[in-house]
């Protein structure tokens, strides 16, 4: 079973529980995103599998998921890299931004990037296709009403368009 710290408005930790947990009473916690771009500028993004719990056949930042109990920020994003791509690179933060929509509980989100070419070994209980656009691309592709991750919309908006 997966753990997550809990934190409060300031991203401090208070305590810690299971994700099942987090997401039924509905408590604050962390999350990571890598943007990963190519030499020519474009943005690599997965397209969740349809075996993932929350928004399948979504598409994603390259890599994201959950801040694991006691885990920094960084950590996470080095480990979900290697674990949804099978691969890595040297990340830069981008930033953190408070997140919180309808259907989740209240995230940190704290968003690295890097320019990192492939290859790219998905895991493809996870991601089921792997895609590289220009940002005229990505907003043509939300404008024509394709599945977009909202954090990845939130971070989209915040960051690029």
């Amino acid at each position: 079973m997966e753990y997550l710290d809990i934190v409060d408005e300031n991203d401090q930790v208070i305590g810690q529980a299971s994700k099942d947990d987090i997401y039924r009473q509905s408590l604050r916690h962390r999350i990571v995103h890598v943007l990963i771009f190519i030499d020519d500028g474009k943005m690599v993004l997965q397209k969740r599998s349809n075996q993932v719990s929350f928004c399948p056949n979504h598409w994603s930042t390259a890599v994201g998921g959950h801040v694991q109990a006691g885990e920094n920020y960084e950590k996470a994003a080095i480990r979900e890299y290697q674990e949804e791509l099978g691969t890595n690179s040297n990340l830069e933060l981008i930033g953190k931004a408070a997140y919180s929509a309808s259907d989740s509980p209240n995230k940190f989100l704290t968003i690295f990037k890097t320019q990192f070419n492939g290859p790219f070994k998905p895991d493809p209980t996870v991601v089921s296709e792997i895609g590289m656009f220009d940002m005229v691309k990505i907003k043509n592709m939300i404008n024509n009403g394709d599945k977009f991750h909202p954090e990845l919309i939130f971070i989209l908006k915040k960051y690029y368009l």
